[in-house]
């Protein structure tokens, strides 16, 4: 699942493919904003990224794509 998330001061977001449900991710972002921790993730390609959790400006949670193959339009 692809989810952006949005960094005060920051001129990009961040882009993770992650493996986590959509219930499960959300749990870990809310539990982290809520006690003002570092959010901890894990991408699909298995490398770590910190956020702290009180400088996340947004955070968009992308759907599931299963065996996606082919071009977008």
């Amino acid at each position: 699942m692809e989810v952006k998330i949005g960094v005060q001061n920051a001129p990009r977001e961040l882009v993770l493919d992650i493996e986590m449900s959509q219930e499960e991710f959300e749990k870990t972002v809310t539990e982290a904003v809520d006690s003002d921790a570092v959010l901890p993730l894990t991408d699909a390609k298995g490398r770590r990224v910190l956020v702290p959790a009180a400088k996340i400006a947004y955070v968009e949670i992308g759907r599931d794509v299963v065996g996606a193959v082919g071009f977008h339009v």
